[in-house]
């Protein structure tokens, strides 16, 4: 059963300052759920259980909630990513619950290779969260740029993939998936428009309805699923009505939720903060094209190619992830 209760948004805010957060300080970085759902929630994880460990690869700031009160089952590796996913292997197999925290673009883009043979040959029982993913980062220039890790998780069989669409989504994620055995790969985008109005309990592979529509279905990831909220809310007053699912689980993924979304609109739209090679929007097209199944398919996506520099506010405006260009591209879907 998914209890996935959804709000949604409203227009997009204005008047957006252009700055870069310091994304390794340890400055403002608190327990509260909004601000900090990952440490929030592997810090309540660790009272449960004293089992749970955290590696952090220069991640101590989300952190210090769990270092604070489980300060012997707190490591720093510093800047050595793939030390910490060979460390994490021996922990796991030593009985303990490893969840090594990292920068997305240094997680499982560098670490791929030690993941697939130490973590998925042994299903081990170990956890990869993935902090500024996408463009979070994008002002360090392409090297810090994590648009490709959905597309090498899903090549990596065995790896379970867990994509939370905003803050309460990310510490229900990482509640329901405690108890899961076997490797889990859990993707975090940065300041993602509110989804769920409290911590939903997503099943294992569930791709959850949290807007019902008749003319287009919104496919959202991560900062898709509330700026598909954010579009269908403006696009009401038009007479179009939009449909959002949340693509939260890409390992297993929900084929039958694919498959209704082209059965009740025909029309879908993916939107992704990942590179359109190898994430959602891929995922979809081979779930149709294996089913012969026909739909109109589009995308809101990071193009292939080179990748643009800047501010991650103005690269997600530059990319169109905005409320009024997805409804943009809604209206073309639903006209078509």
């Amino acid at each position: 059963m998914t209890d996935a209760t959804a709000t949604a948004t409203g227009a997009e805010a204005t008047g957006e300052k252009k700055e870069m957060v310091d994304v390794f300080s340890d400055e403002g970085i608190g327990a509260a759920a909004g601000s900090n759902p990952v440490g929030y929630a592997l810090a309540q994880l660790g009272d449960a259980d004293e089992n749970v460990v955290t590696l952090s690869a220069d991640m101590s700031g989300p952190l210090g909630d769990f270092r604070g009160r489980h300060g012997d089952r707190y490591f720093e590796f510093g800047i050595a990513e793939t030390n910490a996913v060979g460390v994490a292997a021996g922990m796991a197999a030593a009985g303990l619950v490893p969840y090594v925290v990292s920068m997305a673009p240094f997680g499982l883009i560098k670490t791929a290779e030690q993941v697939r043979t130490d973590w998925v040959y042994n299903r081990l029982k170990i956890r990869m969260v993935a902090r500024l993913s996408g463009l979070a980062m994008g002002f360090f220039g392409p090297s810090h740029q994590a648009i490709e890790d959905i597309a090498v998780a899903r090549a990596i069989d065995g790896l379970d993939i867990v994509t939370p669409a905003d803050a309460n989504s990310a510490i229900g994620l990482l509640h329901s998936t405690a108890d899961l055995d076997g490797p889990i790969f859990i993707r975090i985008c940065e300041g993602l428009p509110p989804v769920y109005d409290r911590p939903p309990r997503i099943e294992r592979g569930q791709w959850p309805t949290v807007k019902t529509g008749t003319d287009v279905t919104v496919i959202g990831n991560g900062i898709g699923t509330g700026l598909g909220l954010q579009a269908a809310q403006l696009l009401e007053g038009e007479g179009i009505s939009v449909g959002v699912i949340d693509s939260a689980w890409l390992r297993p993924y929900d084929e039958r939720a694919i498959l209704d979304a082209a059965a009740s609109t025909g029309k879908l739209l993916v939107i992704e903060e990942h590179s359109v090679v190898g994430g959602v929007t891929a995922l979809v097209a081979e779930v149709l094209g294996r089913n012969g199944v026909s739909a109109h398919l589009a995308d809101q996506a990071i193009p292939a190619g080179e990748i643009e520099v800047g501010v991650p506010a103005e690269l997600l405006r530059y990319y169109g992830f905005t409320a009024e260009n997805v409804a943009s591209k809604i209206r073309e879907l639903a006209k078509g």
